[in-house]
């Protein structure tokens, strides 16, 4: 039998089956089982690298507004929390007790981090309310980034969620992002003029005064750079319109002011998309016509 990946190892489909007390007959209940890890940031300093791995980090409640950081709303902690304070929530104790349960509340993080179960039963019930309650904690606690990369860029960041799942979902989808704009690449890298266009509107380079080859290359580098963008650039129904807007602001034609586009003392637009719903109205057809028209007298000069 080989060897299970680390995602199909933690999150799965579990079956358990229950019997009913009168009828005899199995209940076949689903539960969706998924764990994750709060791992902390490894320590520095000058003691030995054993004795840093064999340290244990605590992540301790804070208050916000004088009140200890909750990881569930009021209505969530009437919902799963009356078992684990042992209280109803219509008592008048109620708010003490969850009081504090979360100003107590401390999870020790060692060096191969904390596994929790954040999975559910088909009913939505946690499979492991301890689990449950410490992961939706440490994802609202200011110390606690929900990705190794944001604790590493965030010296406010001591803890980190790590979430294989997720980590595949995301690099799927970056991996699908590419795909699409790999596609676009090849429709647009037969047509030399919506190559310009578009180099036009994602870069400052002047498409005129390039060789085909430097074109396609430069191309290639923003879609690689930017996958969504050249996407979104690349499909624009508004390409064409846009890619001379641009080209008549350097050409001179027109002038932008912060975002704003002027033709002489006419603003045209708030932003270039408010100017190509401008001059693609009927009743400035004509402007248009002359836009275009200076446009080629500077070309030819």
């Amino acid at each position: 039998m080989g060897e299970q990946s680390p995602t199909s190892l933690i999150n799965c489909y579990t079956e358990s089956y229950s019997l009913h007390p009168l009828n005899l007959n199995f209940k076949r209940t689903k539960i969706m089982s998924k764990k994750v890890f709060l791992r902390r940031k490894d320590l520095s300093g000058h003691l030995p690298k054993a004795v840093r791995a064999e340290a244990t980090m605590k992540l301790s409640s804070v208050f916000v507004n004088r009140q200890p950081l909750k990881g569930f709303t009021p209505k969530e902690e009437k919902k799963y929390m009356q078992e684990i304070l042992d209280v109803s929530p219509e008592h008048v104790d109620w708010p003490k007790h969850s009081k504090n349960f979360w100003a107590d509340l401390t999870i020790p993080v060692g060096f191969t981090g904390v596994e929790l179960e954040i999975g559910v039963h088909e009913d939505g019930t946690p499979i492991t309310i301890m689990d449950y309650i410490k992961y939706n904690f440490a994802i609202k606690h200011p110390y606690v980034a929900l990705t190794k990369e944001e604790m590493d860029t965030d010296i406010t960041k001591k803890f980190y969620i790590q979430d294989h799942a997720r980590e595949d979902k995301v690099k799927n989808n970056s991996i699908k992002l590419k795909k699409d704009a790999d596609k676009e690449f090849i429709k647009v890298s037969s047509n030399l003029s919506n190559m310009k266009r578009i180099l036009r509107l994602m870069s400052d380079s002047n498409p005129d005064r390039m060789t085909e080859d430097q074109i396609e290359n430069s191309l290639y580098e923003l879609k690689n750079s930017n996958p969504k963008k050249f996407i979104r650039v690349a499909t624009d129904k508004n390409l064409e319109v846009k890619a001379e807007i641009e080209e008549m602001i350097s050409a001179g034609v027109l002038r932008k002011i912060g975002n704003q586009v002027i033709f002489i003392d006419e603003v045209l637009g708030d932003t270039i998309d408010d100017t190509v719903v401008h001059l693609k109205d009927k009743k400035n057809s004509g402007k248009l016509t002359i836009l275009r028209a200076k446009l080629k007298e500077l070309s030819l000069i």
